[in-house]
């Protein structure tokens, strides 16, 4: 169930413009053909839009991970004042729809606060939102909060700082959940359309999604077909690669023993 749609979609691009719109549709390509994807690579510019998204992706990762696990870290194990209620509104965000917060941000990235700066059409419009998640920063929390104390307190009697203990000792034994933070931001982050519609609208600077949408008037539906699966094949490729991974970083840290 879950697969046929992707393979609706790699076959469908390999039609004729006429078999594709028959009525009833044909399950199996009657000629197969890989013209539709190079027309899409060649005519839509696909391999710019995916090195666009590709820095977007990358840099919302670095600046995800270094935020977000200071954060995790800080409510774990430092436990500041008033931690508990600074979760709990981080957590009271992800009852939010997402298109709700379009407007705000939008409006916070037209005009950063304080240093008044515009920042549309730029790759921190697409990193620093990226940035927050409460629900990466829930996961991080959870699985840090199964890291034994008396490990850390050991560290602390030898003379490690904070810094030193998450370094060494908190992220060489988080890579199941860094690696789950991971891929939920990257395919996030390749996935998006909303946002980067309204935050990137300068043509060269679209991402792989905002720009197929631009293109789709001009198109053949067999080449926007085989777009499509151009811009899918980064996602589904780390889905299927990494699925043992993101099961078992889920499940990490909801155990003791």
């Amino acid at each position: 169930m879950f697969v046929f749609p992707l393979y609706w979609m790699v076959t469908g691009a390999m039609k004729t413009g006429p078999e594709f719109a028959r009525i009833p549709p044909t399950y199996v390509p009657s000629r197969f053909s890989l013209d539709g994807y190079r027309d899409a690579w060649r005519l839509m510019n696909l391999d710019r839009f995916m090195l666009n998204t590709l820095q977007y992706a990358v840099g919302a990762w670095a600046f995800a991970l270094a935020f977000d696990v200071g954060a995790a870290y800080a409510l774990s194990k430092l436990r500041p004042l008033f931690g508990n209620v600074i979760l709990l509104m981080m957590l009271a965000t992800l009852m939010i729809p997402p298109t709700v917060l379009l407007l705000p941000t939008y409006l916070t990235v037209k005009d950063v606060p304080i240093v008044r700066l515009d920042l549309l059409n730029t790759p921190w419009a697409i990193w620093l939102p990226a940035v927050a998640n409460g629900f990466n920063i829930f996961l991080l929390k959870r699985f840090f909060d199964s890291i034994p104390t008396e490990l850390l307190e050991a560290a602390q009697i030898d003379g490690a700082s904070p810094w030193r203990i998450l370094r060494s000792i908190v992220l060489p034994v988080s890579r199941p959940i860094l690696g789950v933070v991971s891929i939920f931001t990257v395919v996030n982050v390749w996935r998006d359309f909303a946002w980067p519609l309204l935050a990137l609208q300068d043509p060269e600077k679209m991402t792989i999604s905002v720009g197929i949408a631009s293109l789709r008037a001009n198109m053949p539906q067999t080449t926007m077909t085989a777009a499509l699966v151009i811009a899918s094949l980064p996602t589904i490729v780390v889905f299927f690669v990494f699925q043992r991974h993101i099961m078992a970083g889920l499940t990490a840290g909801g155990l003791k023993g």
